[in-house]
């Protein structure tokens, strides 16, 4: 049987030192020259099963020590160079391997202070939006990456855009696609353009939605994608063409300076004008009245998906001829946020969308079921919320499907204007986030908040795992 192999020089390194003997020493103990202990320690040669018992026999040296990976530390520094703001940084899983094993103090010194950085910006974060409530403005909790920078602006603003609305509604006129548009417009790429559009196979193209290809004149989409989204992909590419002047216009009047977060907005007003053009707002907005919003008849009478037909009840604001304010918000099962968007800007301050008791989180429990609560906050107000999941592109049996979640909400005061009102009875009470909501008893909670200091009376212990004052 082959012999067992261990490279562990650091930790020998280690325990020399604790021991403060010389090379010298150490080697005569072991039984080798000083010359092949020092190659050990550099990692130049291998532990050998002899030399390990030799170590826990002479030092009393636990052999788990020795043989040991540094996973934990590894897994942690992992995490840490996957965040965004390290992107450039990002070392290999070896050079993570010789950190954690070479210098395990310090690997643990950059673990700790990580953590006091994501903390000491999460409550950053939330000072801000304390101060916002009472109506000071603050850059506290500011975008730091492109994406960032892009999502926050987008969100703070109302989510409509004249310019392209006019377009999308004049290019639909000229496209007259009855009840096909994706038909219509790979008409109109190849007759105006001379592209043709291909549908690939999963394998042909396994980690893309779209491809244009320049040279041969075509656009290929993936078989992954619902006909929803295969005529979305259509649509942002006819859009990015026939309205690439309105886009523009729309671009530089949100004020993005660098070349990322233009490229970023570009997309999503790419998307926005794909919806405007799969529903033209006029249209849609008559639908919408007359259905009383209600959204599975919406996206039956255009022929969207769940998720195209809610983004596009947040973007019937056009003065004069608006809707009501509705607000979305995306996140996936792990409670990330996709996406945040409002006909009046995302509600943040009065509604948040970080409490647990929200029914979008309940959503993933009842996959296709349309949720709907009263919502009803710590100052009064309420919201009317309706959630239910989104599925993702098609995956083959042996992946895992990817689930979204999305939530639709709007002022309590529209309910007897929405359908959706007559099912909202009892009222739930919710908060904006844990971390900023005072209500007492809470089982949801999962922080302390940041604005009462914590019980800690061991004669009494409350409902919720976070008493406080």
């Amino acid at each position: 049987m082959a012999e067992k192999k261990i490279f562990a020089g650091p930790r020998v390194r280690r325990i020399r030192a604790g021991l403060d003997l010389t090379q010298t020493a150490m080697a005569e103990a072991l039984g080798i020259s000083p010359s092949y202990l020092n190659l050990i320690e550099r990692n130049q040669r291998p532990l050998t099963v002899q030399l390990l018992l030799k170590l826990a026999a002479v030092y009393k040296v636990d052999l788990d020590e020795l043989q040991g990976e540094a996973a934990g530390a590894v897994a942690h520094l992992r995490e840490i160079f996957a965040d965004p703001l390290l992107a450039g940084e990002v070392p290999g899983e070896h050079e993570l391997m010789e950190l954690a094993d070479a210098a395990p103090n310090a690997a643990n010194a950059v673990v700790k202070l990580y953590r006091a950085y994501r903390e000491q910006t999460a409550r950053l974060s939330d000072l801000a939006a304390l101060l916002a409530q009472e109506g000071h403005e603050t850059s506290l909790s500011g975008a730091r990456l492109p994406m960032d920078e892009v999502r926050g602006r987008l969100e703070r603003r109302a989510n409509f855009f004249p310019r392209i609305e006019d377009a999308a509604e004049a290019f639909h006129a000229r496209l007259a696609p009855a009840d096909d548009l994706s038909g219509a417009l790979k008409a109109w790429l190849k007759a105006e353009h001379g592209i043709a559009v291909r549908l690939l196979p999963v394998e042909a193209m396994p980690d893309l939605r779209r491809r244009y290809d320049r040279h041969s004149m075509r656009l290929f989409l993936s078989g992954r994608l619902s006909p929803f989204d295969q005529t979305r992909e259509l649509a942002q590419e006819a859009a990015l063409l026939f309205m690439g002047t309105d886009i523009l216009a729309e671009l530089d009047g949100l004020g993005f300076e660098g070349d990322e977060a233009r490229r970023i907005a570009r997309f999503e007003l790419a998307r926005y004008a794909a919806h405007a053009l799969m529903m033209p707002y006029g249209v849609f907005l008559a639908a919408a009245v007359r259905t009383r919003y209600d959204i599975d008849l919406l996206r039956s009478r255009f022929a969207v998906s769940f998720e195209q037909a809610a983004n596009r009840l947040t973007t019937l604001a056009r003065p004069g001829a608006s809707g009501l304010p509705f607000f979305l918000m995306e996140m996936d099962h792990a409670g990330h946020v996709l996406r945040l968007a409002g006909a009046e800007g995302f509600p943040r301050v009065r509604f948040g969308g970080l409490c647990p008791k929200l029914n979008i989180h309940s959503a993933f429990a009842q996959p296709s079921q349309v949720l709907v609560d009263r919502v009803e906050m710590p100052d009064g107000g309420g919201f009317l919320t309706i959630s239910r999941t989104l599925e993702g592109p098609q995956m083959p049996f042996s992946e895992r499907v990817r689930r979204s979640a999305v939530l639709v909400g709007c002022d309590i005061v529209h309910k007897d204007d929405v359908v959706y009102g007559q099912a909202a009875v009892a009222a739930v009470p919710a908060g904006t986030a844990c971390r900023l909501c005072e209500r007492r008893g809470c089982l949801s909670r999962a922080e302390p908040p940041v604005t009462r200091p914590l019980g800690l009376d061991e004669m009494v212990s409350g409902l919720s795992a976070f008493d406080f004052q």
